[in-house]
């Protein structure tokens, strides 16, 4: 009895030859009915249908492996990809604002060549890494110096117009003192017009004055003032500020004409120091002249004995 039970508990099914026989067989029927009459094409659709999900699954690691590395970008170079697009808008809005004042510039029939050299100053980008503490001294620091070139002096701007000036460098860092400042002054023109003023620092970075305008001066509220290049200090064409008020007392030979700076003196951290063309001086030619005439002034010579324009001047 306890043998006939273990043989009824191992015997499972037809032998495994006729098993491996069917399936030969079922197999050459799907391949005969496949190749003939076509009948499988709607169970393989149904089939690769039902598969989709493990295709899927399939491509999840490659998939959750590209997107890992699209989100987990490090920090580094997220923001030096940043800083070099902030750097490059900041190159291009420079360049923008310029064209207003190259416009009006055209009333003077400057030629093609001059004004492209006066539009493609050298600037350098430089980030705003210190702010004075002083609630008097209107002031930031850069860090560019003087290993970059950066010399006193030097004007600054921000994308919207003019901050202020260079007044002291070290070799890594510079000081830059601000147009809002109360010992800076600026020599400006309206743009509209042409009427050239000193613009003056009043201690607050929202409200600069316009000084020593005359009370009857084509100059209204919502001027724009750029900066007229007088002094050679400041790059010429720069806007600076807009007219915001203009108030006159009656026997008052000036206005009181009050204006709002163009630059975001107070959040900007990005800015550009500019560097002005060198202007060549052109050297006189300088003819022998005959024993007993008098050479022309600029060819007289120096006290090195030499002609002030040219080495072919006679001493006298």
């Amino acid at each position: 009895m306890e043998n006939w039970a273990i043989k009824t508990l191992f015997v499972q099914g037809p032998i495994p030859g006729f098993r491996l026989l069917l399936v030969v067989v079922l197999s050459l029927v799907l391949v005969v009915l496949d190749s003939r009459f076509n009948r499988v094409d709607e169970v393989r659709s149904w089939i690769g249908s039902a598969l989709t999900p493990v295709i899927w699954l399939g491509h999840v690691p490659d998939s959750l492996g590209e997107w890992s590395e699209d989100v987990f970008t490090s920090r580094d170079e997220l923001l030096e990809e940043n800083e070099s697009l902030r750097a490059r808008l900041l190159i291009l809005e420079r360049r923008s604002i310029k064209y207003a004042s190259l416009a009006a510039d055209n009333l003077e029939l400057r030629n093609l060549k001059n004004a492209s050299e006066q539009l493609d100053e050298t600037v350098v980008v430089a980030d705003i890494i210190g702010v004075s503490p002083d609630p008097f001294s209107h002031e930031v620091i850069v860090n560019r110096g003087s290993r970059d070139g950066v010399t006193e002096g030097q004007a600054i701007l921000d994308a919207n117009g003019l901050m202020g000036q260079v007044i002291q460098t070290n070799r890594f860092t510079s000081r830059v003192l601000l147009i809002s400042d109360s010992s800076h002054a600026v020599p400006v023109e309206v743009l509209r017009s042409g009427v050239r003023a000193i613009l003056l620092g009043t201690g607050s970075v929202d409200s600069l004055e316009l000084v020593h305008v005359p009370d009857t001066a084509d100059i209204r509220e919502g001027d724009m003032l750029v900066s007229s290049g007088l002094g050679g200090r400041f790059p010429k064409g720069y806007p600076v500020a807009e007219v915001t008020r203009i108030h006159s007392e009656p026997g008052e030979p000036f206005a009181e004409i009050q204006a709002e700076p163009a630059a975001e003196l107070n959040r900007s951290d990005l800015v550009l120091v500019v560097f002005q063309p060198q202007v060549q001086r052109l050297e006189p030619e300088c003819e022998p002249v005959a024993e007993g005439e008098t050479p022309s002034p600029e060819c007289l010579p120096d006290e090195a004995g030499t002609a002030s324009g040219s080495s072919n001047g006679v001493t006298p």
